[in-house]
């Protein structure tokens, strides 16, 4: 059931990481364009998806 531990991990970690990063964006750095704080944002969040996929383990097989 990957997708079981998609919306149990990865999903959330994901979501709070483009929060925190896009707060934080928006907070201390006005100077850089809109945009490109959105794509900051995305990346982090696509990064920590991906990094939490392959680091948290599989539930195990009965």
């Amino acid at each position: 059931m990957k997708l079981k531990r998609a919306l149990k991990f990865a999903i959330p970690i994901m979501l709070i990481v483009a929060g925190i990063a896009w707060w934080y964006l928006n907070k201390e750095f006005q100077e850089v364009p809109e945009l490109h704080r959105l794509y900051m944002a995305i990346g982090a969040a696509l990064l920590s998806g991906i990094l939490s996929w392959f680091l948290f383990p599989e539930e195990p097989k009965e």
